[in-house]
């Protein structure tokens, strides 16, 4: 499973993940998407998720390494880096401010658009 797979398992369920994936083949056969959502609802599902878990206290709303540990995903610079190549990301994959600032904004998008589904070109 990709990183952002295991990311939007995390936070929606691994049911919602199974369910995405048939919706998703359903949505290709057809030639509908998936019902994005807006950020206050991905973020209320992760809320949901650190008030559960007792982390309400990490700033996941702003950095990708706090997302990752409250998930119970690998924050390391080299799962960072495999998410950032999942991602697309273009620049130094150093673990840089900028890289990290470009994957939670892009992570937050992806799970906005997808509607807590994974793409098939992130499976």
């Amino acid at each position: 499973m990709s990183i952002f797979g295991s990311i939007v398992n995390a936070i929606f369920g691994t049911a919602k993940s199974v369910g995405g994936a048939i919706a998703g083949t359903v949505a290709a056969a057809t030639g509908t998407k998936p019902k994005p959502m807006t950020r206050e609802e991905v973020e209320a599902m992760i809320q949901k998720k650190a008030d559960e878990t007792g982390r309400s206290n990490y700033n996941w709303k702003q950095s990708i390494v706090d997302l990752m540990k409250l998930l119970d995903l690998d924050s390391s610079l080299n799962a960072r880096k495999e998410l950032a190549k999942e991602l697309g990301y273009t620049g130094a994959l150093d673990g840089s401010a900028e890289m990290n600032i470009w994957l939670h904004k892009t992570v937050m998008a992806k799970l906005m658009e997808s509607g807590g589904t994974v793409p098939d070109s992130l499976k």
